[in-house]
C-alpha cells in the first residue's frame, strides 16, 4: 500500500511538472513602456526616430495644458539641458493627421524651446532628443482636447489678412536662463496651412535660421504643418545677444523670410 502511495504521488509531481514546462513564462515587465500606453507609439517612433536605440526620459522636462483650450494654439515648452550635449530634437503628436510637428537643432543655444502647435484630437506629445551617442531620450505630454485643430482655417484665413503680414518677423531680446546668456523671442507672420482645409493648399515655413554677425548658423529650425499659424518661437542663448544676429528661412512656397534680430 505504502508502496502505491508513493508511486501515485511520484507520477502526480510529474504531471504538475510537465504541466508546468507547458505553460507559457509570464512577461518580464518592459521598464521601457511607453508611459501613454498608445498603440501608436511603435509607429511613431518608426516614421520620426527610425532604428536609432531611444528610451524614455524623464530628465527632459515638458510643460503644457492638460486641456487644450484652443486646439489651434496649444503652447508647450521643452528643455533637455539635464541630458548633456543634444545635437537634434524632434516633436510629434501620435493621433494628429501630420504627426511630425518640428526639428530642432540647438547648435549654440540651449536645448528648450517653447511653441504653439495644432491639435487635432486628444493625444501623446512627444519631444524625442537625441544626444552625441546616438541615442533617442523620449518624454511624453498627453494633451486632452475637443478637436479640430488641424483641419480648421486659421484667423488670418477668415479675414483674409494673411496676404499682407506675410513672413513679417517680430523679435525680441531678454535677460536669459538664471541671468546668464539671453532669451530671444520671435514672431513669425505666416497661414501655417495644413492643407487639410478644403480649397486651401499646404502653406507652412520649412526652414528658419538665427544666423551670427558671420552668417553662422546659431541653430536650426525645421517646421512642419502642424504648428501654429503666425508662430512664436522663444529660446536661450549660452551668450549675450550681439549686434548683427539675424533670422532667415523660406516657406514651402519659396518665399524668403529675412530679418534683423535687435539686441
Amino acid at each position: 500500500m505504502r508502496r502505491l502511495q508513493a508511486n501515485a504521488s511520484a507520477i502526480v509531481r510529474g504531471i504538475a511538472v510537465l504541466m508546468a514546462a507547458c505553460l507559457p513564462w509570464p512577461a518580464a515587465a518592459d521598464a521601457n513602456a511607453d508611459p501613454a500606453g498608445s498603440p501608436l507609439w511603435p509607429t511613431v517612433r518608426q516614421e520620426a526616430l527610425g532604428t536609432a536605440p531611444a528610451t524614455f526620459d524623464t530628465r527632459i522636462r515638458i510643460t503644457g495644458p492638460a486641456f487644450a483650450e484652443d486646439p489651434m494654439q496649444v503652447p508647450i515648452a521643452f528643455d533637455a539641458s539635464a541630458l548633456g550635449k543634444v545635437d537634434r530634437i524632434v516633436v510629434v503628436v501620435d493621433r494628429n493627421p501630420i504627426r511630425k510637428v518640428l526639428e530642432f537643432e540647438p547648435m549654440q543655444a540651449r536645448p528648450a524651446l517653447s511653441f504653439r502647435f495644432k491639435l487635432q484630437e486628444a493625444s501623446p506629445v512627444r519631444v524625442a532628443a537625441r544626444t552625441t551617442d546616438g541615442v533617442w531620450h523620449v518624454a511624453t505630454l498627453v494633451v486632452d482636447a475637443t478637436g479640430g485643430g488641424c483641419t480648421l482655417p486659421g484667423a488670418t484665413r477668415a479675414n483674409a489678412t494673411w496676404s499682407t503680414t506675410l513672413n513679417r518677423v517680430e523679435s525680441r531680446v531678454f535677460p536669459g536662463f538664471n541671468g546668464a546668456g539671453s532669451r530671444i523671442r520671435l514672431r513669425v507672420m505666416h497661414p501655417m496651412d495644413t492643407g487639410l482645409v478644403a480649397g486651401i493648399p499646404s502653406f507652412h515655413i520649412e526652414r528658419l535660421e538665427l544666423l551670427d554677425s558671420r552668417r553662422q548658423p546659431m541653430l536650426r529650425l525645421a517646421l512642419y504643418e502642424p504648428v501654429a499659424e503666425n508662430p512664436i518661437f522663444s529660446f536661450d542663448l549660452d551668450s549675450p545677444a550681439a549686434r548683427g544676429i539675424t533670422v532667415a528661412g523660406v516657406d514651402n512656397n519659396g518665399n524668403r523670410i529675412r530679418a534683423q534680430v535687435t539686441p
